[in-house]
């Protein structure tokens, strides 16, 4: 039986001792966590690993902040700041147990140009991540041309993919990510939508082919979690009830696992 896995930002503000416990009650072995505040603010993050554990919950890997992930491609002061930063969540990862980061090359549909110094950067940090034993995964966004150049520019054991379903679903379907990067994958963001947006939406919700997905995952060689990234409030899933939307991401996986088996 494989694990199961929550993102631990679902949508619902609650103290974080709260949510794992309640993530752990739905049945969910394991988390994925948030670090860093451009965009949440969870100023206490690098206690959450323990915490989660004393909960009973593995972790399985923890996303970076993207706010500012374009700046990225730009020589500048701010790209080398957030480069910086990448590189300070390497460690963090190595020192608190996290095997895996998660990491956005781009945003939006129009990114800046990709450039060698943002290369530069990302080899900086995926040699930092060797160093520490942790893994970048790159996770598929609206532009599948900047994961393909990555991945051709820079060979490494450490360099990973991630894939979330949602956002093949709705923002680059014609990419067959999992046939192009599958001997790579070592993380999964599993949600639905119904292709206009991303929605966030617990599995079996929306339009994604889930028997095609998870069997092309499987064939891929994927022995890991199966992990959810859901948020409520969205489409059919409860708003503001805790367990209600623990309780259906946890049937979600549940059947999940039975397809890709």
């Amino acid at each position: 039986m494989r694990k199961k896995v929550l993102f631990e930002w679902f949508g619902i503000v609650m103290p974080m001792a709260e949510k794992y416990a309640a993530i752990k009650r739905a049945g969910f072995d394991g988390v994925m966590m948030w670090w860093g505040s451009d965009d949440l603010q969870y100023d206490d993050y690098l206690l959450n690993p323990e915490l989660a554990r004393k909960n009973g919950l593995f972790v399985e890997n923890m996303h970076t902040p993207f706010a500012r992930v374009n700046s990225l491609w730009r020589d500048g002061l701010e790209g080398e700041d957030y480069a910086a930063n990448l590189t300070r969540y390497a460690n963090d990862c190595s020192e608190r147990g996290v095997p895996t980061m998660i990491v956005h090359i781009s945003h939006g549909f129009d990114p800046p140009p990709m450039s060698e110094v943002g290369f530069d950067r990302l080899k900086r940090l995926v040699e930092t991540a060797e160093r520490k034993n942790v893994n970048v995964a790159i996770e598929n966004l609206r532009r599948g041309d900047y994961t393909r150049a990555v991945f051709e520019r820079i060979d490494s054991p450490r360099l990973k993919f991630c894939y979330d379903s949602g956002h093949a679903n709705c923002f680059d379907a014609a990419t067959d990510y999992l046939g192009l990067f599958g001997d790579k994958l070592a993380a999964l963001h599993l949600h639905d939508n119904d292709g206009s947006s991303d929605m966030h939406n617990a599995p079996f919700t929306g339009t994604v082919d889930w028997a095609r997905t998870m069997k092309k995952i499987g064939g891929a060689g994927y022995n890991g979690a199966i992990s959810l990234e859901v948020f409520c409030g969205e489409g059919a899933l409860p708003s503001g009830d805790a367990d209600e939307l623990l309780r259906l991401a946890s049937e979600s996986a549940d059947k999940l696992e039975g397809l890709i088996e």
